[in-house]
């Protein structure tokens, strides 16, 4: 999905934290969320589409987006991943 070369120089925007693939159950546990509509971002807005995998902060706080292949790493796109 994300080349490896560009995963090691990835960090988090916001905190410079390295960020870890995220791939499998986790991603269609979140999706499952995506789609009842209880998902937001750290702007607030409701994350109305799936994602096809996230980028984890170390400290697991947040993570980024990955759509059409592509890491979103806009801090306000950000997904809290405690419920």
């Amino acid at each position: 999905m994300i080349a490896s070369e560009l995963l090691d120089i990835l960090v988090c925007p916001e905190t410079k934290q390295p960020l870890e693939l995220l791939e499998g159950a986790k991603v269609d546990e979140l999706n499952d969320r995506i789609r009842s509509g209880v998902v937001v971002n750290r702007s607030g807005a409701a994350v109305g589409e799936p994602v096809q995998g996230l980028l984890l902060r170390e400290d697991g706080a947040f993570a980024y987006p990955i759509r059409e292949g592509i890491p979103v790493m806009l801090v306000d796109e950000a997904i809290a991943m405690s419920r």
